[in-house]
């Protein structure tokens, strides 16, 4: 990790300052600053607009890697970073130069002239226009928070909109009811656009549903239309057309079979072809979600024949799928657990420790670079109260570096602040 100034670093410290609030959902200043660069986000290559509540990122990067086989040029926007913050924007396959980006901030803050304009809105402005002008066959295009008022929805017209699955997450600004959080993603569609969907509670199913008739939306639904299940080492899937023999994803996780099943019916609507989407799930990566770290001084520091895995998932349905994980790698192969998590102060810590009740595990509690983070001490109670064996350490480092002599398994979650912290302290290198 380098602490040298960057390109970008200026503009991008300039672009805080120019919104008191992180998140204010409002479309309009977007179209302001956009119309005074002459609408980039009308002359965009065809959009696949992505929203949900987990598993936005995982479905993108099979899709890109699904789209790259077939030997597309494909435009990415993600979020957050996790190390650095060009990891969110990719043009035509090649993450944006230092250079470009700073190019673009420094032409969104002189068209902005000072005018409010929050954080996400300018550095998702700036994406759009390093898109407009760097041909690609596809964009693919991750909200930042909801749907209907995120930044990224002034796109008006995207080829395919995709809902992942959807959950209780940003209650403050979503709302209480998964309903009204279910309302706000499918403000992704647009009238005629067809609307692809993961399996989804009856609460979310009908909300979306309500708002795919509204529009005339031909919406899809994972279990119904098209699906994917695993048959021993192969994934199958089925839509009303095809019968797929597939590679398994090389995401780890069984809740990644849900996404690839969104990730393949959306290669099928666009045309892609069965090997392209083969290749795909076989070479998808996505740093922070479940990966197996296997270098740096934190793994350097694990006693032989121990394992060391790193997510991001930070919130009710995100634990329960790395619960899922857990149980399924100790019955595989049993070794003593140890789970280091750290969260922010906007997510309910009991709700996400409820999701590991009955595990047999030591929780170590940590901080990280934030503001927000929850302290040690507190999430440790809150650990506690599930009835978790819970303590308070200094570091991940610390932790490991305490533990028995004898292999383990230890698993870092929780915060994206935390994950990235890991990925900067082990020089991981994002994906090219």
């Amino acid at each position: 990790m380098t602490d040298r100034l960057l390109p970008f670093d200026a503009p991008l410290e300039r672009l805080k300052a120019l919104h008191p609030k992180r998140i204010d959902l409002n479309l309009d200043r977007m179209l302001r600053v956009c119309a005074a660069l002459s609408n980039p986000q009308d002359r965009l290559p065809p959009v696949v607009h992505v929203a949900g509540t987990n598993g936005k990122g995982s479905t993108l990067a099979l899709l890109r890697a699904m789209a790259e086989a077939q030997g597309l040029r494909v435009h990415v926007y993600t979020s957050p970073h996790l190390v650095r913050f060009a990891e969110r924007i990719r043009l035509a396959g090649t993450l944006i130069s230092d250079e470009t980006l700073a190019d673009a901030l420094d032409r969104i803050e002189k068209a902005n002239g000072g005018e409010p304009l929050t954080f996400f809105e300018a550095t998702t402005a700036a994406a759009f226009l390093a898109f407009s002008e760097t041909p690609a066959d596809l964009l693919l295009l991750e909200t930042g928070l909801g749907g209907n008022l995120d930044a990224t929805n002034i796109v008006a017209r995207p080829k395919l909109a995709l809902i992942t699955p959807i959950d209780y997450d940003h209650k403050d600004f979503l709302g209480e009811e998964l309903s009204q959080i279910a309302r706000e993603k499918a403000g992704i569609f647009k009238r005629g656009v067809p609307a692809v969907s993961a399996r989804q509670a009856d609460e979310a199913r009908a909300a979306l549903e309500r708002q795919a008739l509204k529009l005339n939306v031909s919406l899809e639904f994972a279990g119904e239309g098209f699906d994917a299940w695993r048959e021993g080492d192969r994934l199958v899937f089925q839509d009303e057309d095809a019968l797929l023999d597939l590679s398994l994803p090389r995401l780890p996780g069984e809740h990644q079979i849900g996404n690839a099943a969104v990730a393949i019916k959306a290669a099928r609507l666009l045309g892609w072809s069965p090997e392209a989407i083969d290749t795909g799930l076989r070479t998808a990566v996505w740093p922070g979600r479940l990966q197996a770290l296997k270098a740096g001084p934190l793994f350097e520091a694990l006693p032989a024949r121990s394992d060391l895995w790193l997510d991001g998932g930070h919130n009710p349905h995100a634990a329960r799928a790395l619960r899922d994980f857990i149980d399924r790698m100790q019955a595989r192969d049993a070794k003593p657990l140890y789970l280091i998590c750290g969260l922010i102060n906007t997510k309910d810590a009991g709700e996400f420790f409820g999701a590991f009740a009955g595990v047999e595990a030591d929780f170590a509690c940590v901080g990280f670079s934030s503001e927000a983070v929850i302290a040690p001490e507190v999430l440790a109670l809150a650990a506690k109260a599930k009835g978790l064996k819970a303590f308070a350490a200094e570091s991940p480092l610390q932790v490991i570096e305490s533990l028995p002599a004898e292999p383990c398994r230890v698993l870092i979650c929780g915060s994206l602040y935390l994950a990235g912290d890991v990925l900067a302290m082990s020089e991981a290198t994002w994906p090219s």
